[in-house]
């Protein structure tokens, strides 16, 4: 592992970005916004320069051919978007006391219209708390934001990751997402 805390180090370095914050040891890790392919390596800098393995929720399709064993190397864990909760339980079920697992909550690198909840159920789910980690480009800024404990109330749990991403813009701004989730409009 020191040998990726110094490579996430020398980047970070090499490429001018700031890092910010400090990376959690457990817990469920928002990446946004999501705009670009290079989210990925950015999360895994801000992860490992900390000296921490994150695993993370891939497209399944993205495992197909060479990219799968390097994926996997990474942290990666296929995710079946038409049945993600049996990925998830099993996963769950071999977690210990360092997991860590980063999600995507805007579900694509495109804008869409709603983020998925899928990170704050599986926070509810388990106990464990939800960080905000992000990208912003035109600060060239990464890292994490606050912790917090899900409520169970959508809207309030939403408000308080509204307030934290409303100044991230991603590597790609038109791609942002703005955070809200579907079931925030029946409650």
């Amino acid at each position: 592992m020191l040998i990726r805390k110094n490579l996430a180090r020398t980047l970070l370095r090499l490429t001018r970005w700031k890092l910010v914050g400090e990376v959690p040891r457990r817990g469920i890790l928002v990446g946004a916004p999501h705009t670009s392919n290079w989210d990925f390596i950015a999360m895994l800098a801000i992860a490992w320069s900390s000296g921490v393995q994150p695993q993370v929720l891939v497209k399944e399709s993205f495992f197909k051919g060479p990219m799968g064993p390097l994926l996997r190397a990474l942290g990666g864990i296929p995710l079946d978007r038409a049945n993600p909760g049996d990925a998830i339980r099993a996963m769950l079920a071999e977690a210990d006391d360092s997991f860590l697992l980063c999600i995507a909550a805007e579900g694509t690198r495109s804008q869409g219209e709603f983020w998925k909840s899928g990170f704050l159920r599986i926070a509810q789910q388990t106990g464990l708390p939800v960080s905000m980690g992000f990208v912003d480009g035109p600060t060239r800024t990464m890292g994490m934001g606050p912790t917090f404990v899900p409520t169970g109330d959508f809207r309030a749990d939403m408000d308080v990751v509204r307030a934290f991403y409303a100044d991230k813009r991603g590597f790609k701004p038109e791609n942002r997402t703005e955070p809200r989730l579907r079931e925030e409009l029946q409650d």
